[in-house]
Parts: C-alpha cells; sequence; structure tokens
C-alpha cells in the first residue's frame, strides 16, 4: 500500500537476483568434492552448459532492454559462475568427458549464441529485436523449468526422495514467484510467464516430497538384473541319460521332466 509500482518491481527484482545467487552457488560442494577428488567422473556436465546457455540468453537479453539492470546483474553472475563449474569439471575429468564437453560447449553456448545474434542483427528489424530475443528467452526457460519432470518421476517410482533435495525444490519456487512478480509489474511477459510454470513444478515437487518422505526406498532394476530376471516355472528341465556301456544304447538319450 506505501510503494509504487516501480519500487515493488525493484524489491522483488532484488529477492529475486538474492534467491537466484543462493541457487547459482548450490553446486559449490559437489566441486569441492571434484576438488578433492581430483576427479569429476561420475558427474554430467550438460546441466552447467544448459545453466550457462540460460544465464548468456538472459544477459543478453538484459543488454538489449532499456533499465533491465537487475536481469543483468544477476545473469552476470551466473554466467561466471557456470563458466567456473565448466572449467573445474574439464580440468578434473576423463579425456572423452573432456572432449565431449568442450563440443557442447563450442556449439551450444558460443555457436548457438554467435547464431542467435547474427541471425538477429542481419534478419529482424529493429524495433522486433527484444521482443524476438525475449521469445527465445522464455522458450528456453520452459524447457529448463519442465526438466525436473526426470527427476519426479524417478522419486515417484523409487518412492525416496534423495533424488530431489527439499531445499533445491524450495529455492527454485521461491525464485519462480519473484521473478513473476518482476515481471507482471514490469509488464515483461518473457520474464513473467515461464515462472508460471517454475512455480507449479516447483510446488508439485514439494508436494511430492511430503508425500514420500520417510518412504521405503524401492530400488530401480538395472539393465543386467532385468536382463537376467527369470521365471523359474518356465525353465524347461532335460534330464540326459548316460549311456550304458551294458546294453546297447551307447549314444545316449535325452526326456524331458517336469
Amino acid at each position: 500500500m506505501f510503494l509504487k509500482v516501480h519500487e515493488l518491481a525493484f524489491l522483488f527484482g532484488l529477492l529475486g537476483n538474492i534467491v537466484s545467487f543462493g541457487v547459482f552457488l548450490s553446486p559449490v560442494p559437489t566441486f569441492y568434492g571434484i576438488y578433492k577428488k581430483k576427479s569429476s567422473k561420475g558427474f554430467q556436465s550438460i546441466p552447467y552448459i544448459c545453466a550457462l546457455a540460460s544465464a548468456t540468453l538472459l544477459l543478453y537479453y538484459g543488454i538489449m532492454k532499456t533499465h533491465a539492470y537487475l536481469i543483468i546483474s544477476i545473469n552476470t553472475f551466473g554466467c561466471f559462475i557456470e563458466i567456473s563449474y565448466l572449467f573445474l569439471y574439464i580440468i578434473y575429468a576423463p579425456r572423452e568427458a573432456k572432449i565431449s564437453t568442450l563440443k557442447l560447449i563450442v556449439i551450444c553456448n558460443i555457436g548457438g549464441l554467435g547464431l542467435l545474434i547474427l541471425l538477429v542483427n542481419l534478419l529482424v528489424p529493429k524495433q522486433h529485436r527484444v521482443s524476438t530475443v525475449g521469445w527465445v528467452c522464455a522458450a528456453y526457460s520452459l524447457a529448463v523449468f519442465a526438466s525436473p519432470l526426470s527427476v519426479m518421476r524417478k522419486v515417484i517410482k523409487t518412492k525416496s526422495v534423495e533424488y530431489m533435495p527439499f531445499l533445491l525444490s524450495l529455492s527454485l519456487t521461491l525464485n519462480a514467484v519473484m521473478w513473476f512478480f518482476y515481471g507482471l509489474l514490469i509488464k515483461d511477459k518473457f520474464i513473467a510467464m515461464p515462472n508460471i510454470l517454475g512455480f507449479l513444478f516447483g510446488v508439485a515437487q514439494m508436494i511430492l516430497y511430503m508425500m514420500y518422505q520417510g518412504s521405503t526406498k524401492t530400488d530401480l532394476p538395472t539393465e543386467n538384473q532385468l536382463a537376467n530376471k527369470t521365471d523359474v516355472n518356465e525353465v524347461p528341465i532335460v534330464a540326459v541319460e548316460l549311456p550304458d556301456v551294458r546294453s546297447d544304447n551307447v549314444e545316449g538319450s535325452a526326456r524331458p521332466m517336469k
């Protein structure tokens, strides 16, 4: 009641920066463990490549907009921290993982962003460039927000929440709320729309957490276990009758038995 619209927008944007800052720093324990072990074996670089792509896209969008300082600030930090994670990953990754990670960075982060900038500047009229980049950012953000579906499916199958930490789900939900209201108050649909989906998925994750918290874990069978799983009742048993030197049966015979 006592704040104007632009002051509320700044407040939500500032809170969004604070929460996003924490989300960006959440993988620090993982990479500290990689540093201690001197190996990134068992970890994937794709989530950090995707996070870097998201941060660079939003940074480009923020630069093209006017007075988008809060978008620029958090995504500048996001680019820096994601590059740091990837640099550390590459140092301690096996040779094949290093090569594949570098290829993905060149194709997705450097090539993809470079191609977008080139196409926007060559093909899109100046007055439509901001909205074009905004639609690209919104589409990519929607895809990123939908990524927890695989984790939610795993939680339901295993009845275990070890794959979905509650604090991370809560942080992502709060993050979506802050940026939704920021986008709504500054009338930026490209910021507000994707965060509606982010909020819904975040709430769904927390509901799943409460449903399966304390449940007995059901391990998912591996491919080898599935391949080796056989019903004993379906196995035919054959008894081989050895040849009897005292009879004419010198070749032996086989007869089925139950």
